[in-house]
C-alpha cells in the first residue's frame, strides 16, 4: 500500500514538471528510503486528432431547447424542436365537481386554459425582440418509455401527430412584452411564452368541449382512474404535445419549466375562489428534442484538415487517436503513473456578437461506447470517461490523467489479439476516443460531481489546435512511468 501512495505523489510531482525531463531522474529518490528506489521517467508521444460528423445524439432530456437561428459559421438554419408529456405529482386532486360553478353540457368546465413555457439563457439577447413563430400540435400517441430516441427523430415523419387535434399557432418573441412592466420588474420573473388553449375541443372519441382545460376537467371527473398517475394520464387523457418552429430566426433558449394549467371557479364555503391546477413537463416524464441542421454544411466542416470542431447540437465531435501501443510497448513492467493532454483552443477573431458560445463541458470517452454511455446514463468515471471544463485563463480543454483508460485500452488490445489474430484489424477504433461537448447536474450548486450527463443542445462551437494538417504546434500526450528497484 505504501508504493502505491508513493507513486500517487508521483505522478502529481511528475506531472507538474514533465516539460523537464532531467528534473524527473531524482523524483524517485527523494520521495522513498535509500532501500526502496523509484525509477521515473516522462516522455511525450504524439497524437493524432480529426472531426467526425456527430449525426444524431441520443435526446431524452431533462432540459429541452426550442428556436431556430442562422449559424454565422456556416450561414445555414439551425433549429431545435422539442415534445414533452406531463406529470402527474402523488396524490393529484380538483375540488369535488359539486364545487365547480362553470358548466358545460351539464358538467364542471374550465374557465380557461394555456400552456406556459418558461425560457433560461438565449441564444442572444440582441435579438430578444425578433419575432418567431411555432406551432403547438396535439400528440395521437405517446412516445414511449424504453425507445431509443436521437436527435434526427421528426414525431411528424412517425406519425406522431393527431391530424385532427389540437395545433395551435403562436408568434412570440424571447422577451414577453405581453407581460406587463410591473411585472416583468418581479424578482421572481423569468421571461416565458403563454400558449392559450382556450377554443373548442374535439376528443377522439368525438366529443366536444369549449376548451381543452374542460376536457381535462371532465376526464377526471367521469374517469379518476385515468389520474392515477403519469402513465395512464399519458395513454388516457394527454400523450403530450409537440412544439415547432415555423417561422422566425433569431430566437433560441433552453426550455426550464413547463406546465399545463387549467383555471376554473369553485364555490367557497363563505366566498367566490378563482383556482387553478399545473400539470408540469418535468425530467419525470419522456422528453425527445429534434434538431435540424444543414448536413452538407456540417460534413464540409467536418472535412476541413487544419484543426479539429466540437459543435452542437448534434453537431460535430473531435476524435483522437491514443498512441496505447507506442506509450505501452516495452513498458509491461511498468506502472504507468499519469497521462496528461492538452487540447489548444483557436481564437475566434469574428467581430459578430451572435457568434456561438464555447462548449463549457467536454466528455472524454472510448469512440465504441458512445452510444452504450448515454443511453445507459452513465457518469464520468475517471477510469474509462472523463470530464473537464474549459479553462478560459489559458484557453485550453486539460485532462490531467487518463492514465486509466491508456491501461484499459492495451489490455483490450492484449486479451483480443491473444483469442483472435485479426483483432486489431476488425476493431479499427480500439484506440480511439471522442471528445463530446455535454450538460451535466451535480447533487447541489456547491458540488462539482455529476449525478447525470446529457449530449449538449445548447449552440455552441469551437475549433481546436489539430487536424491531418495541423500548422501549429502538434498535440502530444505527457506519460509519467514509474518502476521500482531495490539497490
Amino acid at each position: 500500500m505504501n508504493r502505491i501512495m508513493y507513486m500517487a505523489g508521483v505522478a502529481l510531482a511528475a506531472m507538474a514538471i514533465s516539460s523537464c525531463d532531467e528534473d524527473t531522474l531524482t523524483i524517485g529518490q527523494s520521495l522513498t528510503g535509500n532501500a526502496d528506489k523509484l525509477d521515473v521517467t516522462a516522455t511525450a508521444y504524439p497524437v493524432a486528432t480529426r472531426t467526425i460528423v456527430a449525426d444524431s445524439v441520443f435526446t431524452l432530456s431533462s432540459t429541452c431547447y426550442l428556436g431556430q437561428i442562422k449559424d454565422p459559421e456556416t450561414n445555414t438554419n439551425v433549429k431545435s424542436e422539442f415534445t414533452t408529456q406531463f406529470h402527474l405529482l402523488e396524490y393529484f386532486s380538483i375540488a369535488p365537481e359539486g364545487k365547480v360553478l362553470s358548466k358545460y353540457n351539464d358538467m364542471a368546465a374550465a374557465d380557461s386554459c394555456d400552456i406556459i413555457l418558461f425560457l433560461n439563457s438565449p441564444f442572444n439577447t440582441a435579438d430578444s425582440l425578433q419575432a418567431v413563430k411555432m406551432q403547438v400540435s396535439e400528440l395521437l400517441n405517446p412516445m414511449e418509455e424504453g425507445m431509443r430516441y436521437y436527435s434526427n427523430y421528426d414525431p411528424a415523419a412517425h406519425g406522431h401527430l393527431r391530424t385532427d387535434g389540437l395545433r395551435k399557432g403562436k408568434m412570440f418573441t424571447y422577451l414577453n412584452l405581453t407581460d406587463p412592466d410591473s411585472v416583468r420588474a418581479g424578482t421572481y420573473y423569468y421571461d416565458n411564452i403563454r400558449i392559450t388553449l382556450n377554443e373548442p375541443y374535439t376528443d377522439l372519441q368525438g366529443n366536444t368541449y369549449n376548451n381543452y382545460g374542460t376536457y381535462l376537467l371532465q376526464q377526471y371527473y367521469r374517469h379518476p382512474e385515468y389520474f392515477k398517475n403519469s402513465y395512464t394520464f399519458t395513454h388516457r387523457v394527454c400523450p403530450g404535445f409537440f412544439f415547432e418552429i415555423t417561422d422566425g430566426y433569431g430566437f433560441y433558449s433552453e426550455v426550464s419549466d413547463i406546465g399545463l394549467r387549467t383555471y376554473y371557479t369553485v364555490q367557497g364555503d363563505t366566498s367566490v375562489v378563482n383556482t387553478a391546477f399545473t400539470i408540469a413537463g418535468t425530467k419525470e416524464v419522456l422528453q425527445t428534442t429534434y434538431v435540424t441542421n444543414d448536413m452538407d454544411n456540417i460534413r464540409n466542416m467536418a472535412a476541413e484538415t487544419t484543426h479539429t470542431y466540437l459543435k452542437s447540437p448534434a453537431g460535430l465531435f473531435t476524435e483522437v487517436t491514443l498512441p496505447v501501443a507506442d506509450i505501452m510497448t516495452g513498458h509491461q513492467t511498468d506502472s504507468l503513473l499519469a497521462a496528461k493532454i492538452v487540447f489548444q483552443r483557436i481564437n475566434n477573431n469574428s467581430s459578430d456578437d451572435r457568434q456561438l458560445s464555447i462548449p463549457p463541458s467536454v466528455l472524454m470517452l472510448p469512440k465504441d461506447s458512445l452510444t452504450t454511455f448515454f443511453e445507459n446514463k452513465n457518469v464520468p468515471d475517471n477510469k474509462s470517461a472523463f470530464l473537464t471544463t474549459f479553462q478560459s485563463a489559458t484557453n485550453t480543454y486539460e485532462y490531467t490523467n487518463i492514465s486509466s483508460i491508456i491501461t484499459l485500452l492495451w489490455h483490450a488490445r492484449t486479451q483480443g489479439l491473444a483469442a483472435n489474430p485479426n483483432w486489431e484489424a476488425e476493431h479499427p477504433d480500439w484506440n480511439k476516443v471522442l471528445l463530446v461537448p455535454v450538460t451535466y447536474t451535480t447533487t447541489s450548486s456547491s458540488s462539482s460531481t455529476p449525478v447525470s450527463m446529457e449530449h449538449s443542445m445548447m449552440l455552441t462551437s469551437t475549433r481546436l489546435v489539430g487536424g491531418r494538417d495541423n500548422p501549429y504546434d502538434p498535440i502530444t500526450i505527457n506519460v509519467v512511468y514509474g518502476k521500482f528497484f531495490t539497490k
